[in-house]
């Protein structure tokens, strides 16, 4: 919730951004656009109307950018008076009205932007289309002046607008994150015994372009997962992991569908689907932490490996998983969800970003953290082309060789590469859990700016109001003859 205003605060904030404004229009003598959300009642801001704004403004600028149009200076306030952003623009007046007025009438969020746009000389220019009433749909300015509608009717229905824009949204990225992780995992080279842009590893059913399908054919459900945990966030978590098995084999049809009967992501079906789902649970605050995330997922998991094997036997096991939580309790992607994914979490992922942030480069830094992965997991794919004590052993070698080089070079990966490929050993278990480092990662990425963008606009805030205030305090002492 946000703080209330009253008449008062509201007027002294439209004067402070006309005198802004004006300033803007003399220096740089370009059309200008006033970015503001339409909200009705004392309650201007607040966490759900500062998430529209920034989403309208990335819209903004991203029209400038698709249109070639040079932004020359921006600027963004956030106070309880509401959001504001400001927009010295190099084109003609008309053509930018005419873009932001294609925002406000053909996006889900457009209906709250009020987008102003004034010309070099401070003529604002009006709407080729009356805007429309929130509620009724009709003509905007005749329903407000004669009050059709109450405050209260109108925050609801605002209410509803922001929620079902962002969270629709918010599904969308999910989406685009996961399957960018599928993309970057495969792309990773080299990769010993995976497919990779070299090669296809220890695979003779499967190769680079397979991955691609499959992949783009998985974002549907991704950001269904996503939605789905949204949807059912207000109840427990195991309730959503049960929402979520149909949708998964949904996936599994159409990853094999795309890819001629190919496994290429089963794993990552079960994995990516349970952690965009835990996303879709969580409060965009919290995607930026991912010992959150991942507790999350952990909770919709929980007693997964005790409902899946309770009534297991020898003569009922049929897939590997099956038999090695038999024959060794090794409970595979069940335990690692059950946990939380700690692999990821304390190996994986630290691997990754270490190695990013070092300057190392995507494929250095993808294929230490798989390896890392790998000596920190029962693989059972691994277990699978050859037995336990061939992971293990496998296992114990990488973490020797990461010891010595925790970022092995091209030559040692390829020579890695060549074993594997030779011993047909394919990593697959650690290859899924890459694909999570990788989501993980943008989804920080995503979220890691926003308090720093919002701190920014508070400091770009402070020096608007204290300008503003001077300016007034001048002009006011023009008029009295000071």
């Amino acid at each position: 919730m946000g703080e209330t205003v009253d008449l008062m605060q509201m007027l002294e904030a439209r004067e402070r951004r006309v005198f802004r404004q004006e300033e803007l229009l003399e220096r740089y003598r370009l059309p200008l656009v006033s970015f503001t959300m339409n909200i009705a009642g004392p309650m201007k801001n607040s966490p759900l109307i500062r998430r529209g704004f920034q989403a309208g403004e990335r819209l903004l600028l991203g029209q400038f950018q698709r249109a070639g149009i040079r932004c020359v200076h921006a600027e963004r306030i956030d106070e309880a008076t509401g959001c504001e952003g400001l927009y010295a623009v190099d084109c003609g007046a008309r053509q930018l009205k005419t873009l932001t007025e294609e925002l406000e009438e053909g996006t889900d969020l457009g209906r709250l932007f009020d987008m102003d746009v004034l010309s070099p000389g401070g003529e604002k220019l009006d709407r080729a289309v009356p805007r429309r009433c929130l509620i009724c749909g009709g003509d905007g300015k005749a329903c407000a002046s004669r009050r059709v509608h109450t405050v209260a009717e109108l925050q609801e229905k605002t209410r509803e607008i922001l929620q079902t824009a962002l969270d629709r949204l918010d599904a969308e990225i999910v989406g685009t994150l996961a399957c960018r992780a599928l993309l970057y995992e495969v792309c990773v080279t080299p990769k010993p015994g995976l497919v990779d842009r070299a090669n296809s590893g220890s695979h003779r059913d499967m190769n680079f372009y397979t991955f691609l399908r499959s992949a783009a054919a998985l974002v549907p459900y991704f950001t269904r997962c996503a939605s789905i945990g949204r949807e059912s966030a207000a109840g427990p978590p195991r309730e959503t992991f049960a929402l979520l098995r149909f949708p998964g084999k949904l996936a599994e049809a159409a990853m094999l569908d795309a890819t001629g009967g190919v496994n290429t992501h089963k794993g990552a079906i079960f994995s990516m689907g349970l952690v965009c789902a835990a996303l879709g649970r969580l409060d965009r605050a919290a995607w930026a932490s991912p010992s959150r995330v991942l507790s999350e997922a952990a909770a919709m998991a929980e007693g997964l490996t005790e409902q899946d094997f309770a009534d297991l036997t020898a003569e009922t096991a049929r897939t590997t998983g099956q038999k090695l939580w038999l024959e060794y309790g090794i409970s595979g992607v069940r335990g690692q969800a059950e946990a939380g994914f700690p692999a990821v979490l304390d190996y994986g992922l630290p691997v990754l970003e270490r190695g990013l942030e070092a300057g190392k480069s995507q494929d250095e830094a993808g294929a230490a953290a798989m390896l890392a992965l790998l000596c920190h997991t029962a693989d059972t794919n691994l277990i699978a082309r050859g037995n336990v004590s061939v992971q293990r052993e496998t296992a114990s070698q990488i973490a020797e060789l990461l010891e010595n080089q925790p970022y092995p070079d091209r030559e040692t990966l390829e020579q890695l590469d060549r074993a594997f490929i030779e011993k047909n050993l394919s990593p697959g278990g650690s290859a899924d859990l890459l694909a999570l480092c990788w989501l993980l990662h943008f989804v920080r990425e995503e979220t890691d700016g926003e308090p720093a963008r919002a701190e920014a606009a508070a400091d770009r805030a402070v020096e608007c109001r204290v300008d503003a205030t001077k300016n007034a305090q001048e002009r006011a002492a023009g008029r009295s003859g000071m």
